[in-house]
């Protein structure tokens, strides 16, 4: 949509035309009046669309004279402001100030990492066609959620690949490369909104890839062996494995399944730092990398296009000279342009916002989830919602491989990984946020907790018979062997398979039991809500006994089924809201 199709041919830029009405909180096109001039042609996209291109063309119409403007279908057209003072006031009447009420458009990228949300408030039907066509998509193949929720948290996959496709961009490192996850980001969006988690997967971490279905380029389906043992960036274009590849292996790693993915290469540093103006950055040293074509001075940069591809590709000259350094510092690039993002010079400015709109949309493939301009604005606005004070950036809890005498691969930390990856699940903030007041009042919350006060039973006294209620199979048994040869509640039995699957698992127990179910309760890491006051039973000696219904969530003999509420002091993280400088 440019000034010279709408019969201007005076160098006019089209995000200039985009105008906030102060009325109304949305933008809408505002053209200087001149002669009549035909509908704009809708941007192609097949037979269908063409059709549509015409018929809104047959229902374009000319306004008032004086204020002749196209019309795009869909907008709804103004009243012209009259031209008289109103009796009783001085001059023309001033538009009453109101809040703004325009949709916010929120766009992320770094690394080759990208958040994506297009769309603009009262945006033109035309328009957006174009922007749906500068979209490309491929298939989850079944690894996603299929697809986020409003009233859910968000659990969005952001995969960095190292493909050299695009201009200039043959001479970085490998030119062949079918595009690897390099740089990928698990980004987990609270349920309320309050907080968000970014976590960093480690190209070099080893994993297991599973079986991997995939949709290939001619529509047929073709499943692509797991392999064991192997470094995580392989989850993708190794052996024409697709990003659907990548999600499941996250999701093998984490136990957390991603509901959308976004995929970006280099391209995509370059033409969105460009199209926000560019992302301000913080060197401790100064840095002359000749791998990453970096070459900056101590201090603070602006820096966009291929300047902002080398910072973000830099790892030779920050931290140890690693993959894990060149982490940092790709987190420290996201932060910044978070801040820039979310900032009134760029979300009050029509211009930049185009410019981000064409950008952002050419820039990302997108899962089949997210394949119109609607649906990544829904998802935008969610994230929209974010204060990047409760943004945490941090990384998958690794150590070296032990294996190894010359280090190239990590391994996960075992004593900190399983705590991070329970925190992401169970919807825990990284971050401390104020709760609503309504949650901290719960009366269920309270009554839940105080069920875990009190004396407890020694475990040699605890009399409880275990079943399974769709936990995996075996786990009554390997549950009764733990509690007795490792805890000592030697009064236990397997009691078999329950009558009913449940979500959560539960301890039923009478009121004279209490002692034992909070002793049990410690052992297990039970929550109080998993205590369930009532009646007792008789176990296989006709003695009182408790019952521990294992259910879905069961995770294993002896792990905790309480949310940790603290990361771990050894691993370590950021906000978004902190200026940091890469040493």
């Amino acid at each position: 949509m440019d000034a010279q199709g709408r019969g201007r041919a005076d160098n006019i830029d089209p995000a200039d035309q985009w105008v906030l009405n102060p009325d109304t909180g949305e933008y809408e096109l505002r053209l200087t009046p001149s002669a009549p001039q035909p509908a704009v042609p809708a941007p192609r996209r097949g037979a269908s669309r063409a059709g549509r291109a015409r018929t809104a063309g047959q229902e374009s119409r000319t306004a008032a004279p004086g204020r002749e403007t196209a019309e795009v279908p869909g907008q709804r057209r103004r009243r012209a402001a009259p031209e008289e003072p109103l009796p009783g006031r001085r001059g023309r009447r001033q538009p009453v100030k109101k809040k703004s009420k325009a949709k916010k458009v929120l766009l992320w990228t770094g690394g080759v990492m990208a958040f994506v949300l297009v769309g603009t408030a009262g945006a033109a039907y035309l328009y957006l066609e174009h922007l749906n066509d500068n979209i490309n998509s491929l298939s989850d193949d079944g690894a996603s959620t299929g697809g986020f929720s409003k009233d859910k948290a968000i659990n969005l996959l952001l995969i960095g690949t190292d493909k050299r496709t695009g201009s200039g961009n043959e001479g970085y490192g490998d030119s062949g490369s079918v595009g690897h996850a390099d740089t990928t980001i698990l980004l987990h969006v609270s349920k309320d909104r309050t907080n968000a988690t970014a976590l960093s997967i480690p190209r070099d971490l080893l994993v297991d890839i599973p079986d991997c279905e995939t949709t290939q380029e001619d529509g047929s389906k073709k499943v692509i062996p797991g392999s064991d043992n192997v470094r995580f960036n392989t989850s993708l274009g190794q052996d024409g494995r697709t990003p659907s590849c990548t999600m499941r292996t996250v999701t093998e790693l984490t136990g957390i399944t991603p509901d959308n993915f976004m995929v970006a290469d280099f391209n995509a540093v370059k033409t969105l730092t460009t199209a926000v103006g560019g992302v301000e950055v913080c060197l401790a040293k100064d840095i002359d990398d000749p791998d990453s074509h970096l070459k900056l001075s101590k201090g603070t940069h602006t820096i966009e296009g291929e300047q902002a591809l080398a910072f973000v590709r830099t790892r030779h000259s920050v931290g140890f000279g690693g993959d894990l350094s060149r982490i940092g510092i790709q987190q420290q690039f996201l932060s910044s342009l978070m801040r820039k993002l979310k900032s009134n010079d760029t979300l009050t400015s029509p211009s930049k916002m185009i410019k981000l709109a064409e950008a952002g949309t050419k820039a990302l493939t997108v899962d089949s989830q997210l394949d119109s301009i609607g649906k990544l604005k829904d998802l935008g606005l969610e994230l929209g919602k974010l204060n990047t004070k409760n943004l945490t950036f941090t990384t998958v809890p690794v150590v070296d491989n032990p294996a190894e005498k010359v280090k190239a691969t990590v391994v996960l930390n075992q004593s900190t990984a399983p705590t991070v990856f329970q925190m992401i699940r169970d919807d825990v903030s990284f971050t401390e946020v104020k709760e609503k007041a309504q949650a901290s009042k719960s009366a269920a919350a309270a009554a839940a907790a105080a069920r875990l006060k009190g004396t407890q039973s020694a475990a040699s006294e605890v009399r409880v018979r275990v079943m399974n209620g769709g936990a995996p199979a075996g786990s009554a048994q390997e549950t009764l062997s733990w509690l007795q040869n490792e805890e000592g509640v030697t009064k236990s039995e397997n009691a078999g398979n329950a009558p009913r699957e449940l979500s959560n698992t539960t301890l039923e127990y009478a009121p004279e039991q209490a002692a034992q179910a909070r002793k049990l309760a410690a052992v297990m890491g039970l929550p109080g809500t998993a205590l369930k006051p009532g009646e007792s039973v008789e176990n296989a000696q006709g003695l009182p006994t408790m019952t521990l219904t294992l259910g879905k969530d069961f995770k294993g003999a002896g792990v905790s089924l309480t949310a940790p509420t603290k990361v771990p002091a050894t691993v370590d993280k950021s906000t978004a809201d902190k200026v940091e400088c890469a040493k």
